[in-house]
């Protein structure tokens, strides 16, 4: 089945949502963990697109979207636009709420969407785009991953963009390892995981 990489275009949203879901539990499906299947792509997807469409690609066949990257150039300016623009209507649709011990993580999205979690600056000074990068199965193993990090790069080192990072679960050994190959660096070690960076100047 062809494959191609192209721009993101507004009708992607909804694919981009679903692709969150369907891979947010370190590469496989979270469906189980929500009972809002969306509050995931709130999150850690849906934001990048609206702030910077330019760093958005994904990866398109004749099924629809089945991969996608999405990142912001600026990762400061990201994060004020997101405390201003993204997150004020979030925070009044989902109030703060108890985890309800039935095995479900929606309070736990809940709780990120009420913090503030700013990237630290001397990150920043290097590195200042960050971006996620997520695949179903389908376009797993043919090299998507990789043509997806280096589109995103080119784009980002036309913009001026000195660097780029991202954050991994420990608990997902197989992005680690694939970031690595595709040139990221570690730069620090987390409670939950590591900082990655790649230089692009």
């Amino acid at each position: 089945m062809p494959r191609s990489i192209r721009p993101f275009h507004p009708s992607d949203l909804g694919a981009i949502y679903r692709i969150c879901l369907l891979t947010g539990l370190a590469g496989g499906d979270s469906s189980h963990l929500y009972r809002n299947p969306e509050l995931l792509g709130h999150v850690y997807a849906g934001p990048y697109p609206v702030a910077d469409p330019s760093a958005t690609f994904v990866v398109a066949d004749d099924e629809g979207v089945a991969g996608y990257i999405v990142a912001t150039a600026d990762t400061a300016g990201f994060e004020r636009w997101r405390e201003e623009s993204w997150w004020p209507v979030l925070r009044e649709q989902f109030p703060p709420r108890d985890d309800p011990q039935d095995g479900t993580e929606d309070h736990v999205l809940v709780e990120r969407v009420h913090e503030r979690w700013p990237t630290d600056a001397p990150v920043l000074e290097r590195f200042p785009a960050h971006m996620h990068i997520d695949l179903l199965p389908r376009a797993q193993g043919e090299g998507l991953g990789r043509a997806l990090v280096e589109t995103l790069a080119a784009s980002l080192r036309e913009r001026g963009v000195p660097g780029l990072h991202l954050g991994v679960s420990k608990e997902n050994p197989g992005a680690i390892a694939f970031y690595h190959r595709v040139g990221f660096v570690t730069l620090e070690e987390l409670p939950w995981g590591y900082l990655l960076g790649l230089p692009l100047a």
